[in-house]
């Protein structure tokens, strides 16, 4: 295993220039796709760390022992924003990793990277090729043994030309969609939702809501004029007994008149 060596203070860069993605497909897959479906569904538990393209260092005083996986996840840790990731602070490894495969990646993806995540203990480690174009197929994964050995994962292959594998430690499927990696929960039977599918059924709630505002100041119009013409009816009832009750008086009156005079 790699092991930590103790050092005097030292800097660690939080960055080496280069961009965070190679094309706008894997920035959307990274941001759009893992990162924020991944953040909201772990945001209630509050010791869930979900990021990406950070610099991981597992070596303390080692600045070159350092990786930026492009998602990972890492459960039983503060949630709070980093500028880096440090092993020995942390006190533990990432969960699990995604990396997004490109042109210049894949063989470091499958290469270095992998072997890196497993000697770290890194429990479950996936890769996905947006473009389709480095890796046969476009999703694979590992899993860790308890040998410490990573376990090549078998894709599944769907009657739709997708493919699909399962992260038990996320206790989600992670499912293919063309250019997109969505995150599927069996148990709600419901895909996590991309920030885009987040807005739009906000702003779908946003004009359900304005409708049913709308309908409830109707029904409140409906309402009003309805106790409105209550009222009146009821003044116009109290008025024709008040009626009755002044004839019916005026009989009596004249009645005992009549039987006076008689």
């Amino acid at each position: 295993m790699l092991r930590t060596a103790p050092t005097s203070e030292i800097e660690y860069p939080e960055s080496d220039g280069m961009p965070m993605a190679e094309t706008d497909e894997h920035r959307i897959q990274m941001t759009d796709a893992l990162i924020h479906p991944l953040r909201a569904r772990y945001r209630a538990q509050g010791n869930v760390y979900v990021s990406g393209n950070l610099f991981f260092y597992y070596e303390e005083g080692n600045r070159d022992a350092v990786v930026a996986p492009d998602v990972l996840v890492v459960f039983g840790v503060s949630p709070q924003k980093r500028r880096t990731y440090k092993l020995w602070e942390e006190g533990r490894a990432p969960d699990v990793v995604f990396e997004l495969t490109s042109r210049k990646t894949f063989e470091t993806d499958l290469g270095r990277k992998r072997l890196i995540y497993e000697d770290l203990g890194v429990r479950e480690y996936f890769l996905f090729d947006p473009l389709r174009e480095y890796l046969r197929p476009p999703l694979q994964g590992f899993r860790l043994t308890d040998e410490g050995y990573y376990d090549p994962l078998k894709p599944q292959s769907l009657s739709t030309g997708e493919w699909q594998l399962e992260s038990q430690v996320l206790g989600l499927v992670l499912h293919t969609e063309g250019p997109n990696l969505r995150l599927y929960d069996p148990e709600t039977d419901a895909y996590l939702r991309m920030p885009e599918e987040t807005e739009s059924m906000l702003a779908e709630t946003e004009s359900m809501l304005a409708e049913t505002e709308s309908m409830l100041a109707e029904t409140e119009s409906i309402l009003a004029e309805t106790e409105s013409e209550l009222t009146k009816t009821a003044a116009a009832l109290q008025a024709e007994r008040e009626a009755r009750a002044a004839a019916e008086a005026e009989i009596a009156r004249l009645k005992a008149l009549l039987d006076r005079n008689s």
